[in-house]
């Protein structure tokens, strides 16, 4: 009941769409990816699911097929009563409920409820994929896990460890909230239009609690560290964290080399950081 690539061209051309490059549309036409996605998540009856950029209904309906309550959130005007015709007529009575909207603009609470056993599976635009993930391990306790489909350098930034060159800012900010994992590789050939680069599937398990603690330091506070370290990323820390006013005490408190540079440090070395930046006698001169 998915989507083959002659129903995608279709309903691209009878509904007058040009896929948006500012939206980051690629639509997947093969049946047997969007059911690899839906397999990988693990969702099936009594599960609900939250999509993203659902777009002409694809993942949908692979998502519907596992028996899953599914909201699909899609936020092309044009696509979104294409995406409903799409699912009356290849899965009628199916429990999905279509929401137009910005994922990056929606209130979270009031579109899933009470409860917080979401997961979310999508195939995200590369332009919102990071900040989107982002925000929803901040924010969004209610989430669960996610099974996201997302350009190759994006994928490897989410999962990265220290010493990986596609560590960041981000990749702690994944492994604080989540435990995050590489589970595929898409090609490029299965979508329409077909994109330059392939892609890959995350999987991300939010945490019973934080990995760095939050009696160490609060998440916000570590966020600000984390963020001025990789900010000047090729500088040794104690001239990156200048502007954080960080003394020689505050490292040797931490048990972290001064010298040693943002990529190196694991979200535990970061946690301790920030918990002596953050104590009374944290900053200061050196």
């Amino acid at each position: 009941m998915t989507l083959s690539r002659p129903e995608v061209q279709r309903l691209l051309e009878d509904n007058h769409i040009s896929p948006s490059r500012a939206l980051g549309q690629n639509f997947v036409a093969d049946a047997n990816t969007v059911r690899r996605i839906a397999r990988l998540s693990g969702v099936g009856p009594g599960d609900r699911v939250v999509e993203i950029g659902a777009g002409l209904g694809s993942l949908t309906l692979a998502l519907a097929e596992t028996g899953a309550s599914v909201v699909a959130v899609e936020r092309d005007r044009w696509l979104v009563p294409v995406l409903a015709d799409v699912l009356a007529a290849k899965a009628p009575g199916a429990p999905v409920t279509v929401v137009e909207a910005d994922a990056m603009a929606l209130d979270w609470a009031a579109l899933l409820g009470a409860g917080p056993d979401w997961a979310l599976v999508a195939n995200l635009p590369y332009n919102v994929a990071t900040p989107l993930v982002a925000d929803l391990l901040d924010g969004v306790p209610a989430v669960q896990r996610m099974l996201v489909m997302v350009q190759r350098e994006v994928g490897q930034r989410l999962v990265a460890a220290p010493g990986d060159p596609a560590y960041g800012a981000v990749s702690v900010k994944v492994a604080y909230w989540a435990e995050a994992a590489l589970v595929g590789a898409v090609p490029s050939s299965v979508f329409v239009p077909q994109p330059r680069v392939g892609s890959v599937l995350v999987s991300l398990k939010r945490r019973r609690q934080p990995l760095a603690g939050t009696a160490l330091v609060p998440a916000a506070e570590l966020f600000r560290v984390v963020r001025a370290g990789f900010a000047q990323r090729r500088k040794m820390l104690r001239r990156a964290l200048a502007g954080l006013n960080v003394s020689a005490r505050v490292f040797d408190a931490a048990g972290i080399d001064g010298q040693a540079r943002a990529e190196e440090l694991s979200v535990l070395d970061w946690g301790r950081l920030a918990a002596a930046i953050a104590a009374p006698e944290g900053s200061g001169g050196a």
